[in-house]
Order: C-alpha cells, then sequence, then structure tokens
C-alpha cells in the first residue's frame, strides 16, 4: 500500500533484546494526510535493517510511503503495525543537474540493409 503526507515527527531509535535473544531496533515516524476535510495522522514503524531509510528526511516534507499492516493476537488483545518499507520524497523530484537519460549519441547507428528479395 501506499499513502502521501507530510512527517510531522521523527521519533528517536528504540533498541532492546526479544525473548529468543534476538537484538531488535526500531524507529518510528508520523504523517499527516487530509482525507477530504478531516486530518489524519499515521504512525509508522520501521524495523532494524530499515530504520536509516527515514535519515535524510526531516518534518515537514512531503512523501510517498511504502508500507504493509500487521495484525497479532496477544492474551486476548489484538495489536496492529504500520510497517514502512520504502519512503520517497513525493513528486520524485530529480535534480536539474543530472544529464538526460539518453542522448541521440546514445542511440547506435541502424545496420546496413543487405539486399534480400523480403518485401519488407
Amino acid at each position: 500500500m501506499d499513502i502521501k503526507g507530510k512527517i510531522t515527527q521523527i521519533l528517536p531509535v528504540a533498541s532492546g533484546v526479544s525473548k529468543a535473544g534476538k537484538e531488535w531496533k526500531k524507529r518510528e515516524f508520523v504523517i499527516e494526510m487530509v482525507d477530504g476535510s478531516y486530518t489524519k495522522q499515521i504512525c509508522f514503524t520501521l524495523f532494524n535493517d530499515k530504520i536509516s531509510i527515514i535519515d535524510n528526511f526531516q518534518t515537514e516534507t512531503d512523501v510517498n510511503v511504502s508500507f504493509s499492516l500487521e495484525s497479532r493476537e496477544y492474551n486476548g488483545r489484538w495489536y496492529h503495525n504500520v510497517n514502512a518499507w520504502r519512503v520517497e520524497k513525493d513528486g520524485g523530484d530529480i535534480p536539474q543537474d543530472l544529464p538526460p537519460e539518453f542522448t541521440d549519441n546514445d542511440i547506435p547507428p541502424e545496420k546496413e540493409e543487405e539486399e534480400t528479395d523480403l518485401p519488407f
């Protein structure tokens, strides 16, 4: 799933050790989106190797977040995670100092055709 919004908070990295003895790290960030006339805030979670995704972003940045939803039951209660796996600047701005992807010189010349009796 994807959603667009503006980053309002970037929370510090939290870490710990699971019951199985594995170390984990997570980082959360909040975006604000406008749905019709209502403003909604959504808190996304980044785990382990994904926590650095948000390092190059600041609050008030418009972003497009790709995420997955996860629910799990524990002692008769349900808990939900909104796990982000990609964060991009909204609009996909391409820096102006980059050359275009292709130029006329990048296109190889056409092969000279051999004479054949084919009609095309």
